[in-house]
């Protein structure tokens, strides 16, 4: 992932902003000592900003597609009240054992359900409503977690959607490859959606941030 900001802000911001948990930290660095494209956990910056925005709106149930090595997960966990829950989906068995080898080492673990399935079929058997709904699985199937998620999205909920500006490769047409243009084809369903009120927040590869209007 390329650095789209200087280095030395990144970590300017991560410095000055509520540090992640033992938990999290041990997670975060064993998952860039044994698992392929490490890069892609969440890390602490992202995750301070995942948790500020579960406490902005009193979460109590968090739906996740796309778990990797648990990390945000756990950061969801931990922003929860004591009743809260985190459904989280991936379809990687090994990434999943993974994080719940480090979910079973937090006491807010148990805050935490995996669904090891493809997420769209998983999101098909909910019910009930989320307070937050973070996307940050296969770029190909975006726009149709968004649809399925906005279903499932809480009146007062917010929607958080990783990656949307892939290495800034957004802004290049025609699009490097199919992953790109679903980018960018999310990111223009979400700006012309009327339902919806959003801004894309250029925090480490991209974060748009979505509400319903009204």
């Amino acid at each position: 992932m390329k650095n789209l900001i200087a280095p030395e802000i990144d970590a300017y911001a991560e410095a000055h902003s509520t540090q992640e948990s033992d938990v999290c930290r041990r997670l975060r660095e064993e998952t860039y000592r044994s698992v392929e494209l490490p890069q892609m956990v969440v890390g602490p910056l992202e995750g301070a900003f995942l948790k500020m925005m579960t406490q902005v709106v009193s979460a109590k149930r968090v739906l996740e597609i796309g778990t990797f090595t648990g990390y945000s997960a756990l950061c969801f966990a931990e922003a929860l009240p004591a009743e809260g829950q985190v459904i989280t989906c991936d379809i990687d068995p090994e990434t999943s054992e993974f994080a719940q080898k480090f979910w079973d080492q937090s006491t807010m673990g148990r805050k935490i359900h995996a669904h090891v399935a493809p997420a769209l079929e998983t999101m098909k058997q909910l019910s009930g409503h989320f307070d937050v709904i973070f996307i940050d699985a296969d770029k190909i199937n975006y726009v149709n977690y968004y649809q399925r998620g906005l279903e499932l999205l809480a009146a007062t909920g917010i929607m958080l959607i990783d990656n949307v500006l892939w290495n800034g490769d957004v802004i290049l047409h025609p699009p490097l490859d199919n992953s790109t243009g679903a980018i960018q084809e999310l990111n223009r369903v979400v700006a012309a959606d009327p339902r919806v009120t959003s801004v894309l927040v250029t925090i480490r590869d991209g974060v748009l941030v979505v509400r319903r209007a009204g």
